[in-house]
């Protein structure tokens, strides 16, 4: 079903709610810095992500994480020292706590028209200012799998922490709900 609306260019939505209908613009929950010029994406915005990059929200809501992958402009050695020989175009850090709720999460892939968005240019993110209704809806119960088949190796760890110096190599890395991880600050 989903492979009708395939094209060029995919969005999805994940959510843990499976029966959303419309997609209202609203602020974030928690709200950052955003840097200059960029508050207004704490405001009211409905979110997608890119087919490329889904990968980031293939895991409960709440569960923090860390996900790197190489760019074009990525050094090898820092390839070589993050990915080691894993042929993987991602790596995901998940905590070892967050493992059952992994396996346990039925996620919700909604996917939707592309016309409403804007790109942030960032990690195949997207916002629209107006309300969205999804074109159709996936089911998702196998989260590991789903990160198998969409090129990512996970890596379980008793805390992220150690992962920091990540955000000083070349490799683009994205930390999703880290306030959540153990002994972040």
């Amino acid at each position: 079903m989903i492979g009708r609306y395939r094209s060029a260019m995919q969005l999805y939505h994940f959510s843990d709610d499976p029966g959303i209908a419309v997609f209202e613009p609203r602020p974030v929950r928690v709200p950052s810095e955003r840097g200059p010029d960029r508050d207004w994406l704490n405001g009211p915005l409905v979110w997608a992500i890119e087919a490329a990059r889904q990968a980031m929200y293939l895991f409960p809501r709440d569960c923090p994480r860390i996900l790197i992958w190489a760019t074009a402009d990525s050094a090898q050695a820092d390839r070589a020292a993050w990915f080691g020989g894993s042929p993987a175009q991602a790596i995901a850090y998940v905590e070892w706590d967050w493992l059952a709720r992994l396996r346990a999460e039925t996620l919700y892939r909604y996917v939707l028209p592309v016309e409403p968005f804007e790109s942030l240019e960032d990690a195949g993110m997207w916002v629209a200012r107006q309300t969205v209704t999804p074109l159709a809806r996936e089911v998702l119960t196998d989260l590991p799998a789903a990160l198998r088949e969409a090129g990512v190796e996970l890596r379980l760890t008793e805390t992220l922490t150690h992962l920091r110096p990540v955000w000083d190599t070349t490799l683009h890395a994205s930390g999703i709900r880290l306030r959540n991880a153990k002994a972040w600050t």
